[in-house]
């Protein structure tokens, strides 16, 4: 590669850095309030005792710090990827292309999202303690392999989410696809997001913990039915539907911009 070419190259990758940082960080701000009701809806005590509507912005912090990072290795990992296999514009095979780059940033976007994740969840649902207190309880009783339980089932419910993705247009049309594919891969994943939840919540050493997803999905099949499945699915979607339409829309938008 020409020197002209890296530089290219590199002037490109700050530019995808910075246009995805800036939607994720819009989207995960905005609408914390619906995850946090969502999350507390999922959880195994139950809303109220989660918190009802109290602290709402519980665990933002973790959120706040890493929304950035992880938006930025979706996209720049999701726009490598689709460079790697590109293909023509009219070709049949431009939607699996957008596909596979989308699953293969989601699996390394959730080595940053999964750590946040946990911190922010387990705030949400114990507003009383705070983001670092969280942290360094999860750290000394589990290790690093606590912040990162759970890591399966968000992956899983990460490509899900992502096979149900339209390729990249117009910023406008990017935003009302990411609203409407957003919205109905939300409904379809909620049981594993439920199970990611519980997972990430459960006592340290019980059997949830172990992050076996199926399991989780029996427990609360069986002791919640449907309605434990699809717990938090009214929030999940509109704010999934939502964040698609900032998300996409506000990413396309920084892109054209900077680019």
């Amino acid at each position: 590669m020409e020197p002209r070419e890296s530089w290219a190259a590199l002037a490109s990758l700050i530019f995808i850095l910075k246009a995805g940082g800036i939607a994720g960080v819009f989207v995960d701000l905005i609408l914390f309030p619906l995850d946090t009701v969502k999350t507390r809806l999922q959880s195994a005590q139950g809303f109220r005792k989660a918190g009802g509507f109290r602290g709402i912005y519980a665990g933002v912090p973790s959120t706040a710090i890493g929304s950035f990072p992880n938006a930025a290795a979706f996209f720049i990992t999701y726009e490598n990827v689709k460079s790697v296999l590109h293909s023509d514009s009219t070709s049949y095979l431009t939607p699996v292309t957008h596909m596979v780059a989308a699953s293969f940033g989601e699996v390394v976007a959730c080595l940053i999202r999964v750590p946040s994740e946990v911190v922010k969840q387990r705030a949400q649902v114990s507003p009383s303690a705070g983001t670092f207190r969280i942290l360094s309880h999860t750290l000394y009783h589990e290790g690093i392999q606590g912040l990162y339980r759970g890591y399966k089932s968000t992956v899983l419910r990460e490509d899900l989410w992502s096979w149900k993705q339209g390729h990249v247009v117009d910023s406008w049309q990017s935003a009302v696809c990411g609203a409407f594919a957003g919205g109905f891969a939300a409904a379809v994943t909620t049981p594993l997001d439920v199970a990611k939840t519980r997972i990430m919540l459960a006592k340290a050493g019980s059997t949830t913990a172990s992050g076996n997803v199926l399991a989780a999905l029996a427990g609360i099949w069986r002791t919640q039915g449907l309605s434990g499945l699809f717990a938090g699915v009214v929030p999940r979607m509109t704010a999934i539907s939502l964040g698609g339409f900032i998300f996409l829309g506000t990413y396309e938008k920084t892109r054209q911009l900077l680019l």
